[in-house]
């Protein structure tokens, strides 16, 4: 069962700038400069790859399988 949801447009009652033209890349970059002390800093490195043999009781339909393998590599 789906929930309904709010909408997300916002109304010209509640904002007089819906109809002002798109911000400016300027604009843009001030907010997330403004934005980047909410947000951690510093990245923790990625997890090393798993093993192959790490993997256990995993199995993929035989349809689901058909699919991936139809697809072209990344980077075609």
């Amino acid at each position: 069962m789906t929930k309904p949801v709010k909408a997300v447009t916002p109304s010209a009652v509640h904002s007089a700038s819906a109809t002002a033209d798109p911000e400016s890349l300027d604009q843009l970059r001030g907010d997330c400069a403004r934005m980047a002390q909410r947000f951690a800093r510093g990245r923790s490195g990625a997890p090393a790859p798993g093993k192959p043999s790490d993997l256990h009781g995993i199995t993929v339909p035989a349809r689901s399988a058909a699919l991936v393998d139809g697809m072209s590599e990344y980077g075609d």
